[in-house]
């Protein structure tokens, strides 16, 4: 019987797959996201002054340089969350200057502006994202008053938000990161500063339940990322701080240090890739900043020096196409 084109086998003498091009038989390669684009691409949109922008960035976390305009968002706005997938970013929540409900998102690997996704639960500021490779979720917030919502989305598909649980306490200003089965929520005000880190496991619903506790006594307005074993939290505005702490996602026990960024700063975002974490803007109080730094997960230390964001701002929330999650 003749071969038809699209035909699959495996060759067992390379232990290969192989595909039938209609001519000959070639080696499947498989390529990760970060190879289709050159390395993992780390975004991230709004912020202040102004009390709100649109505009959305993007660096290339396995390289160094200058941030580079992505497009813009629908709603300008600053203090939102965002989660991803290896394909494509949500923005969620913010102000400007009322609070908002609206997620939008981008594809990652691409430029141009943000389209409608679907809406929170509620009009949220302060929340925090994390995700895997499928599922979405959205922890805390700003209403007013802080609240112990947990939300989530499946970020491949379009629609408003659903229940997911409750973290431990209420917790707005928190931050949050993920491996590809645990979720982890840290810091933040409850209303007054707390260090509490909480745990989800991603793939079911349910309440948060705790983890540990971060080194400082009270952190809020921190930024984290994290790999598939490592997770940050650095900086906070409370103190204010430029210490970052680590933990291991899959054990429970309390933060340790990691080392310092370049910059003392709160109100900023943490993106990652499989090897190294960047952290983008912030206020370094009463001065707003474009300092992007960054670390290598698997060598404790303190930050480097990455390059510049567009402008001076605070309040901006990221995303990458390869942390820790997928």
């Amino acid at each position: 019987m003749a071969v038809k084109a699209g035909a699959l086998r495996f060759n067992t003498d390379s232990n290969k797959l192989e595909l039938y091009d209609g001519n000959q038989w070639t080696q499947i390669v498989a390529t990760s996201p970060e190879a289709q684009t050159g390395g993992t691409r780390g975004v991230y949109a709004g912020g202040d002054p102004g009390g709100g922008i649109d505009v959305i960035e993007f660096v290339n976390i396995d390289s160094t340089g200058n941030a580079t305009d992505f497009g813009d968002m629908i709603t300008a706005r600053e203090l939102g969350a965002s989660n991803s997938s290896s394909t494509r970013g949500l923005f969620a929540g913010g102000r400007n200057p009322t609070i908002k409900n609206e997620i939008e998102y981008v594809t990652i690997s691409s430029t141009g502006n943000a389209l409608d996704f679907g809406d929170l639960l509620a009009a949220a500021l302060t929340l925090a994202g994390l995700s895997n490779s499928t599922r979405g979720v959205f922890c805390g917030g700003f209403v007013p008053g802080a609240q112990d919502v947990i939300q989530y989305v499946t970020i491949a598909s379009t629609g408003n938000a659903l229940d997911f649980g409750n973290l431990t306490t209420t917790t707005a200003q928190s931050a949050a990161c993920a491996s590809s089965t645990r979720g982890l929520n840290g810091g933040g005000v409850t209303p007054g500063a707390t260090n509490t880190i909480n745990f989800i496991t991603i793939s079911t619903l349910g309440n948060a339940a705790d983890f540990g506790d971060l080194t400082r006594t009270a952190a809020n307005t921190l930024a984290s990322c994290s790999n598939s074993e490592t997770a940050v939290f650095a900086g906070a505005e409370s103190g204010p701080s430029n210490v970052i702490d680590f933990v291991t996602i899959s054990t429970l026990g309390n933060a340790q240090d990691f080392g310092d960024l370049t910059v003392t700063r709160g109100e900023f975002t943490g993106m990652s890739s499989k090897t190294r974490g960047v952290f983008a803007c912030g206020n370094n109080t009463p001065t707003r900043v474009n300092t992007i730094d960054y670390i290598q997960f698997a060598n404790k230390g303190n930050a480097i020096d990455f390059g510049d964001g567009q402008s001076n701002k605070s309040g901006v929330f990221g995303c990458s196409n390869g942390h820790g999650g997928l």
